[in-house]
């Protein structure tokens, strides 16, 4: 991108722009070939730059992300040589569109233009500038000079009478009112007629553009709120159930939607649901035998009773599913299904496609590994095969076959294994059909290949929140996640754990840490994620520096007291609602550290997109307690052209407020109660 913006500010007060109704172009953006040579003595070669557009990411190779419904801001530098006036516009449309809509471009300041635009429809568009001089707004204001200057004006009114004459072929509708200016200028050579605003208006509209020029078009993709926000609660449907002996059922997580739609999540996220393979299932705590009650691992997909789009017999029908889908929408709940590609190795397709999997030397499957680790239990499609092309689009349809039955979330595991063209591919061929389609990727691998999957078109990310406990490590990920360009096209999803990481800090099982992780979580960013057996302090690790659950409910149905003494599910509560009620909370980029003298109490302000609403948080990384000083410092907050310094604070628990005095607030803070604060802010 050729515009920087810096890190964790905010945007520089936008002048106000006047609103203005999209109009509709119906020909196509003639982007005119470049020829060699494109200069010299009689050469046609374009007039304008344009350069220096903001937003695109990788020079326009991959589209930025934004919201339905919410404005758009484009900028770039607009310039020609000499000084006649120049006028510019914005145009959008979405892909497969041949009508484009169109507002004007207002000048900013140093040859820097800008424009506003709000689409509303999902799925994938265009936008390109169009730039050009306006001949008859030159000339007006040429006179207008003149005139103020006493110079007479007689030869130049001649001048603008021919403009208006010769734009009346394409004047329309608008031909009357423009001849009635040059009968009015006829009978009498006055020159009000012709330098009006009105007839301004007119020519600006229906006058020649011989040098109109275009910029290239650059990509950009429109998606639901829930791409950018939610508060995603992981389980395992088969554990859903009151009986270790007794396999969970569809009607079993139906019967839980009420206490989790009651703890303020959004999505309700699902381990696979599809058959599970017998050939070298794995028994409890991923041992190389299982008994003859072992469940196995449910990422070992695919048996005699089906694969990628069957369901577990023991978890119910289709029928089942669809039930279960229309009772969490009633509870304000999606469902988002884990993607995996791995196919156990009696999955059908090793009998139907082997040449979709790749054979050892010996003519002995390759089974999955991850040295020192090895998953007997899977074998991995090779993407690469001679048969690819059906392996492709079966895999496409396994995304199809779920959207036709009501699923709109999908959590891609390990992404990051399987070829980059494939998911650049596969995203838009799911999209193009289902626009509202969410993808999540689950990568915790290198920083740049987990931003290329997000170019690639994942709607969202796993980081390595999961991880980072110190406040400059926190600050600087923040920074580096928020910065231009990973703020046009990261979207972050924080997850506090997963059923394979139990990360270190959460192994001592102190309830302050479990809610200071998750206070982080929610009000970093916009959208986290919890794995059932959080809210309980779940924290036995299977041994002495090992990130993984004792007891893995990968390999064993594992039922829970969901109603335990010692939960936190009143904290987590607590924040959703703050989240819900909040739209600062709902967006990750607009964030702001603040200082806060504590090297363990991390402090940050967040403001909504639209710059309505705005909060401060203060959270303890350490037991504590912390006697500390909140700095704001010179920060504003508030919409463009009334930004101003926050004057108070409203507690978003306790509803006390609270002045700003010399530039803060001091706060006590005891990690043991509530390890974080958060602010409502005033101005």
């Amino acid at each position: 991108m050729d515009t920087k913006k810096p890190a964790n500010r905010t945007p520089r007060p936008k002048r106000p722009v006047r609103t203005t109704p999209a109009t509709i172009v119906q020909e196509q953006a003639p982007h005119p070939a470049v020829d060699a040579p494109s200069y010299g003595p009689g050469v046609a070669s374009r007039t304008f730059f344009i350069e220096a557009i903001d937003p695109r990411v990788d020079g326009g190779r991959f589209p930025f992300k934004r919201i339905v419904g919410e404005p758009i801001e484009v900028m770039a530098d607009i310039f020609r040589d000499g000084h006649e006036v120049i006028a510019a516009a914005l145009r959008w449309r979405r892909e497969g569109d041949t009508a484009w809509q169109s507002v004007p471009m207002a000048f900013y300041d140093n040859d820097r233009w800008r424009a506003v635009f709000t689409p509303h429809e999902l799925g994938r568009h265009v936008y390109a500038i169009e730039a050009w001089t306006s001949v008859f707004a030159t000339w007006r204001r040429d006179c207008l000079v003149k005139q103020k200057a006493g110079v007479p004006i007689n030869v130049e009114l001649l001048e603008g009478r021919a403009l208006v004459a010769a734009a009346l072929a394409r004047a329309g509708g608008r031909a009357g009112t423009m001849q009635a200016v040059l009968d009015a200028f006829d009978r009498t050579p006055a020159p009000e007629p012709l330098l009006q605003e009105e007839l301004a208006a007119l020519m600006a509209e229906v006058e020649a553009r011989p040098d109109l020029t275009w910029s290239d078009s650059f990509p950009f993709i429109v998606e639901r709120l829930r791409a950018r926000t939610g508060a995603w609660y992981e389980l395992f449907p088969r554990s859903q159930t009151n009986d270790a002996s007794r396999h969970g059922t569809f009607d079993d997580v139906i019967a839980r939607l009420p206490d989790i739609a009651e703890q303020g999540y959004d999505v309700l996220y699902f381990t696979p649901i599809h058959p599970i393979g017998r050939v070298n299932r794995k028994g409890k705590n991923n041992s190389l035998t299982a008994g003859p009650d072992d469940p196995g691992s449910p990422y070992a997909i695919g048996s005699d009773e089906g694969g990628h789009t069957a369901i577990h017999p023991e978890l119910g029908t289709l029928a089942d599913f669809h039930r279960l889908v229309d009772a969490a929408k009633a509870h304000g709940l999606e469902i988002a299904l884990d993607f995996a590609t791995q196919c156990s190795p009696d999955h059908p397709w090793l009998k139907d496609h082997p040449q979709w999997f790749k054979r050892r030397a010996d003519g002995s499957m390759r089974y999955a590994e991850n040295p020192p680790k090895k998953y007997e239990d899977i074998v991995n499609p090779d993407f690469y095969c001679a048969d690819r092309v059906a392996l492709w689009n079966a895999l496409r349809d396994i995304f199809l076959h779920w959207a036709e039955h009501g699923v709109r979330i999908f959590r891609v595991d390990n992404p990051h294994t399987k070829p980059f063209p494939f998911w650049e591919w596969v995203i838009r061929e799911v999209q193009t059909r289902y626009p509202d389609v969410v993808f999540l990727s689950e990568a915790f691998t290198r920083p740049k290949v987990m931003k290329a999957l997000a170019k690639l078109g994942f709607t969202q990310s796993y980081t390595y929140f999961t991880w980072r406990t110190g406040k400059t490590e926190f600050e600087d990920y923040l920074t580096e996640i928020t910065r231009y360009p990973e703020r046009e096209y990261f979207r972050p999803n924080f997850f506090v754990n997963t059923p394979d990481i139990l990360p270190f800090h959460l192994q001592a099982g102190e309830r302050w840490m479990f809610k200071s992780r998750v206070a982080l979580a929610a009000t970093l960013s916009a959208s986290y994620g919890v794995y059932s057996g959080f809210e309980f302090l779940e924290h036995v690790p299977l041994g002495p520096g090992k990130e993984e659950y004792l007891d893995s409910e990968k390999y064993e149905i594992k039922p829970r007291d969901w109603n335990a003494p010692g939960n936190i599910k009143d904290y987590i509560t607590q924040l959703n609602t703050i989240r819900r009620e909040n739209a600062a909370l709902q967006q990750t980029a607009n964030l702001r550290f603040v200082m806060v003298d504590s090297a363990d109490v991390t402090g940050f302000v967040k403001e909504s997109v639209a710059c309505d609403n705005a909060v401060a948080v203060a959270i303890a990384l350490g037991h504590g307690p912390y006697d500390v000083w909140f700095h704001f410092g010179d920060l504003q907050i508030g919409p463009e052209g009334a930004r101003r310094p926050v004057r108070a604070v409203e507690n978003l628990l306790t509803g006390e407020r609270r002045m700003i005095e010399w530039g803060g607030l001091r706060l006590f803070i005891d990690p043991e109660k509530d390890p974080a604060i958060l602010f409502r802010c005033i101005t």
